[in-house]
């Protein structure tokens, strides 16, 4: 599955993995119950919520999105201990190659495996990555129905308007 990314982004969105639907399509978050882009539209990160196939739009307003582990699979839970700490390595690099302003991991428990912080909350987090602060957010799955699509938009707004701040 392909990044979307550039250089010196505002925030950098890194999913978990790429689900099957996302893999066949090439587009992120391509499954319709996935609430990525509703809460990216609905938190004022982009003017008009975008459908997935228009992710290289993302790049005008600063936004990329990239994974934490690149095989797909039908569900995040199919992923072992050792793929999340190599992911979390890989994407290390990448975040110091890239220096967005900003890593925001969707999904609490996959940063905890990522990066070995099992205390991790929702939130920005202590760690940075180079001069990249992180912020952890919820996953946007449908499944994660514990967060509303309004609550999970108030949250990735709060990550917005940090974003902003210089």
């Amino acid at each position: 599955m392909p990044d979307v990314v550039a250089d010196g982004l505002r925030v950098l969105f890194c999913g978990i993995n790429p689900g099957l639907m996302t893999a066949a399509t090439g587009h992120h978050f391509a499954r319709p119950g996935n609430r990525f882009w509703p809460a990216l539209h609905r938190s004022g990160f982009t003017p008009r919520l975008l459908p997935p196939s228009r992710q290289q739009e993302l790049l005008s307003y600063g936004i990329g999105i990239t994974n934490v582990v690149a095989r797909a699979t039908a569900r995040a839970d199919e992923l072992g201990a050792e793929e999340y700490r190599e992911g979390g390595r890989l994407l290390a690099v990448k975040v110091a190659r890239l220096r967005p302003r900003w890593l925001a991991v969707l999904g609490v428990t996959a940063y905890r495996a990522a990066f070995d912080d099992r205390k991790a909350q929702v939130g920005p987090q202590v760690r940075t990555i180079g001069g990249t602060r992180v912020w952890v957010l919820p996953n946007p799955s449908g499944l994660n129905a514990h967060w509303t699509p309004a609550t999970l938009a108030e949250e990735f707004a709060r990550l917005r308007e940090a974003a902003e701040e210089r």
